[in-house]
């Protein structure tokens, strides 16, 4: 798994805003991206950033015990979609000290399907072609990506 992501700068950002949108400072990213002065950044420009999954999820560590449906329940969200997020199927065996995602509440979250298009997405969040593409970085539409959105 990589520890970075790209990010393409978009009109308004400046280094303090992408730095709290990844949970960094404005110096970690000048300092991966040899960037010297905080106006060198351009629209349209590709930086590297650190890979931010605490934005959407809660990383939890699997004890004894533990189940798919149990963690679910704990956190108040589908069993299914938990599964999904993580790369599992529900009959998947789990074991202690292994890793999950779990959603972050306030976020939607939808795992593409075959055949579906920004149009039919963006209907099923409620929101704008335009919004969705703001809120996720890439969206591939190839089957399983995970998207989210803002409640």
């Amino acid at each position: 798994d990589k520890m970075f992501d790209k990010y393409t700068i978009k009109p308004n950002d400046n280094l303090k805003t992408i730095a709290s949108k990844f949970n960094t400072k404005p110096e970690v990213l000048m300092d991966i991206n040899n960037i010297y002065f905080p106006d060198e950044l351009r629209v349209g420009m590709e930086i590297i950033v650190p890979k931010n999954k605490e934005q959407y999820f809660t990383v939890y560590t699997i004890e004894a015990g533990d189940s798919l449906y149990k963690i679910a329940q704990k956190y108040n969200i589908n069993p299914t979609l938990l599964a999904s997020l993580n790369g599992l199927d529900m009959d998947d065996y789990i074991y202690p000290n292994q890793q999950i995602l779990i959603p972050k509440s306030g976020y939607s979250y939808y795992i593409t399907a075959e055949g579906d298009t920004l149009d039919t997405v963006a209907n099923m969040f409620k929101i704008s072609k335009l919004d969705l593409l703001n809120q996720n970085e890439t969206i591939y539409l190839l089957k399983d990506q995970v998207l989210v959105t803002k409640r």
